[in-house]
């Protein structure tokens, strides 16, 4: 059964705007395991403009489900955060510094000996790793040669064109998850998906471990309710109805 992590990058956003602790990120992140999710996902970025440093070391002592934590390990603030929190999972983003949003998987085959050493630095502390990647064969194979557990699939592109022929849209994630399944990798997915594309992404994946959603869920719940919303994603992984 595909796992559904939920990013509460923008409940944090939202508390940010206003200066106070309303809504309250640690008491909305155990709400949310409690209405079903199996997993919490931040991305702390260096300008803390959402989630804080200090959001995620709340976090690690305050949620019983899995922790993933989200971000690029050039940044050494970063590498310290994951090693003193000891997260379930370490997602690894190559975002640059201001970055609206991730835009972009790595480029394993370029920075296969920095992701060597970084996948090293993280598992020896006993963190599961994954790499996020675009739908590409080539990187998938060299992904797999840093030693990495996993990929997280960039899924933006489906997203986009799912809706004018999401047969073409699920084909390059297709050839890149069965290379990953054959190399023993195991896979992840995230960015964009919603309730309206999620179902078929996970018909047509079944061996896809997790899908990390923050935005689209987020937006849902302001009509259907935080509780409904969560439960709705669950549904679509769990191909309920059509």
């Amino acid at each position: 059964m595909t796992k559904l992590s939920v990013n509460i990058n923008k409940i944090a956003l939202l508390r940010n705007s206003r200066g106070s602790n309303n809504p309250n990120v640690i008491e909305t992140a155990k709400s949310i395991e409690r209405f079903g999710a199996e997993g919490i996902t931040v991305h702390p970025r260096p300008d803390e403009r959402h989630i804080r440093y200090d959001d995620v070391r709340k976090l690690k002592n305050s949620i019983t489900t899995e922790l993933n934590i989200e971000g690029n390990p050039k940044e050494e603030k970063f590498i310290q955060l994951v090693l003193e929190v000891c997260p379930t999972q370490v997602t690894l983003v190559p975002d640059v510094a201001n970055q609206l949003t991730s835009n972009h998987g790595w480029d394993t085959i370029t920075n296969q000996i920095y992701l060597k050493e970084i996948v090293q630095l993280f598992k020896q502390a006993g963190i599961r790793v994954s790499i996020f990647v675009d739908p590409v064969v080539d990187m998938i194979v060299a992904a797999n040669d840093t030693g990495t557990d996993r990929v997280e699939l960039y899924t933006e592109a489906y997203a986009y064109q799912y809706y004018t022929d999401k047969a073409k849209a699920i084909q390059p994630y297709l050839l890149a998850a069965y290379k990953a399944q054959a190399l023993g990798l195991e896979l992840n997915a995230g960015h964009d998906l919603n309730l309206k594309n999620l179902q078929y992404f996970s018909q047509q994946i079944p061996f896809l471990q997790e899908v990390s959603i923050g935005h689209a869920l987020i937006c849902d719940a302001l009509w259907l309710g935080l509780e409904n919303a969560v439960q709705l994603y669950k549904r679509q992984l769990n191909n309920k109805y059509e």
